[in-house]
């Protein structure tokens, strides 16, 4: 649930820059004016209004959410340095406030990334010792699987009354005197490795 107020919470920041970007791609005269006003160039109208557009849907997005949430911080923090300083003006001090909670917001968009950022990498990380626990595990029961093959096949060579495999009996057969009367009664195969 977190999860989806943060990105409704974004989207709802991000909708600030989108609107103020294209208002400002509708009227770089006026733009220019407003910034030659506080003496920065009128050239910057249309860099400004493109970086706020390009940032606010960037941010509504969700792609690269920390730089974004960095880069619209600082714009937002110079539009208080340039145009609301003022602060005994009410209303200046108003949109100075307004703004302050924008980089607010912004923190909180960079924080919750870099949280959910962290979750992810733990998560792979995770996985990575899971499925490397798998792998041991598997090489256990292998070695404890070869180790009772190795004891099983010891108790037959010392089983009393054993008879050794001549050259003639096949490869994958052992006789066994199971009764102990000096005969070999039993034919124990050994398994190949198309039995498994």
């Amino acid at each position: 649930m977190s999860k989806v107020a943060a990105i409704i919470g974004r989207f709802l920041i991000a909708l600030i820059f989108i609107f103020s970007g294209f208002g400002k791609l509708i009227d770089p005269a006026g733009t220019g004016a407003a910034l030659a006003g506080v003496g920065l160039s009128p050239q910057l109208a249309i860099p400004v209004a493109l970086f706020e557009l390009a940032g606010g849907l960037c941010l509504a997005a969700g792609f690269m959410v920390r730089l974004i949430a960095l880069l619209l911080a600082g714009f937002t923090a110079a539009t208080i340095l340039f145009f609301h300083n003022r602060f005994t003006d009410p209303q200046q001090g108003v949109m100075a406030l307004k703004n302050l909670a924008i980089i607010g917001g912004l923190a909180l968009a960079f924080a919750h990334s870099q949280i959910w950022s962290h979750y992810y990498a733990i998560a792979r990380e995770r996985q990575g010792e899971i499925l490397a626990n798998k792998a041991e595990a598997r090489v256990r029961e292998a070695e404890l699987r070869a180790e009772r093959a190795e004891a099983e096949a010891r108790a037959l060579r010392s089983a009393p009354g054993a008879v050794p495999v001549t050259t003639a009996a096949p490869a994958t057969a052992r006789t066994v005197d199971t009764d102990g009367d000096g005969y070999a009664d039993t034919v124990v195969r050994r398994r190949r490795w198309f039995d498994w």
